[in-house]
């Protein structure tokens, strides 16, 4: 019986040395968790908009008719509040080279800048309508 007690106390220092190594380990790596904690890795951080208009340019001629009615259709369905703030030139028309054309249409709004994106693909048909806040501004 006397090897059973021998046996228990190894294993109690073997488990003793397991813990405290655990531990150390914790301990040396606690400053860095504290870090990235502290600077938000891993933090669900809002990431800036990507430009829907990237490899469109200005319109080289003036654009389709069915385009022009088309945005002028969304333009008179904005809110009170957006017809009130647009500008007087709130379009942009632009082209990608590829036969797809877009409207951008600006209004600031409460000292936010909100884009209006109008894609039409090659038979001038809207394909993608894209709103965001693009910017803000002080007046």
């Amino acid at each position: 019986m006397e090897g059973f007690g021998i046996l228990n106390q190894t294993n109690a220092k073997l488990m003793n040395t397991k813990f405290v190594n655990s531990i150390t380990k914790f301990v040396a790596v606690l400053p860095l968790l504290m870090a990235m904690f502290l600077s938000g890795f891993g933090c669900n951080t809002s990431k800036p908009t990507p430009d829907p208009l990237a490899g469109f340019h200005a319109a080289s001629k003036g654009l389709d008719p069915l385009i022009v009615s088309d945005y002028e259709g969304y333009i008179q369905k904005l809110s009170p509040e957006e017809k009130q703030n647009l500008g007087p030139y709130p379009a942009t028309f632009l082209e990608d080279g590829t036969g797809q054309h877009a409207v951008r249409i600006t209004i600031g709004i409460n000292n936010t800048v909100w884009e209006h994106i109008l894609i039409y693909d090659k038979d001038n048909k809207r394909i993608r309508t894209i709103k965001y806040a693009s910017g803000h501004y002080h007046s």
